[in-house]
């Protein structure tokens, strides 16, 4: 069995290759990243879809993304006092880490949430109520 040698093309192609790759592979190489790119390119697009419709689900024209973010930590955490903090403190506690304890959920290793589902614009009405009730509080505060 005598093998030939090879020829200046497949040397010069084997040079070209990025680090790590070998003349045998490089076709698959060259599929994966372009795979890896379309699903990159994929989720920034998604992420960029899903934000502004989940604030128009909760309520973005009435209220803030602030208020939205701090009805969330309300209804979360069974916690009325509870407001998101914009721009958040660099060395801060992680969000919602103060409030841990007053959530009613069943923590473990898969923490199981007690709070309902929060329905199409429904932090609206929640906010709306909250308001009123301080509002009641405050007018029959002395």
């Amino acid at each position: 069995m005598t093998t030939t040698p090879a020829t200046q093309d497949e040397k010069d192609s084997a040079e070209n290759l990025p680090p790590g790759t070998t003349p045998y592979y490089a076709r698959m190489h060259r599929y994966i990243k372009r795979a890896v790119l379309v699903c990159l390119i994929a989720l920034v697009i998604e992420g960029a879809f899903t934000l502004p419709f989940m604030a128009v689900y909760y309520g973005y024209p009435t209220l803030s993304l602030t208020e939205i973010c701090s009805e969330l930590l309300k209804v979360r955490y069974s916690d009325d006092t509870l407001e998101c903090k914009y721009p958040y403190p660099p060395l801060g506690p992680p969000e919602g880490a103060e409030a841990k304890d007053t959530a009613q959920d069943q923590w473990g290793i898969q923490p199981i949430p007690k709070y309902n589902r929060i329905g199409f614009r429904e932090l609206v009405r929640l906010h709306e109520e909250r308001e009123a009730r301080q509002t009641q509080q405050g007018a029959s505060a002395p």
